[in-house]
């Protein structure tokens, strides 16, 4: 198997919900295949990913830039540069832009 670049793959838009009136749009360049699915994810001031669960998958979040909110089974977590936020898989979850930039992750689903 060919080394897939990161940066080469294309983004797309991706519905998103909001925490106020706003109506955000998380972008995402997404690699997926039958073990993985590796997303690096922009999320604009105010927008969130839908609250969601995964039966089959653990997923592990890593934060590059903004600030922001983890929400794993109602426990929230306050989310900066640097952090790694984990949610087992069956877990109930969502990740909310708290801050006034984009949020920027790069989350793994394995």
């Amino acid at each position: 198997m060919l080394p897939v670049l990161f940066n080469k793959i294309k983004k797309a838009k991706l519905k998103a919900t909001a925490q106020q009136p706003y109506d955000g749009c998380v972008v995402a360049k997404m690699l997926i295949n039958a073990n993985h699915e590796i997303t690096l994810n922009t999320l604009p001031a105010g927008a969130s990913i839908n609250l969601c669960e995964h039966q089959a998958s653990d997923e592990m979040n890593y934060i590059i830039s903004g600030t922001g909110c983890a929400v794993c089974d109602g426990e929230e977590k306050p989310l900066q540069p640097g952090d790694c936020h984990y949610c087992p898989k069956g877990a109930s979850h969502t990740i909310i832009n708290t801050g006034s930039n984009d949020l920027l992750l790069f989350t793994v689903k394995q």
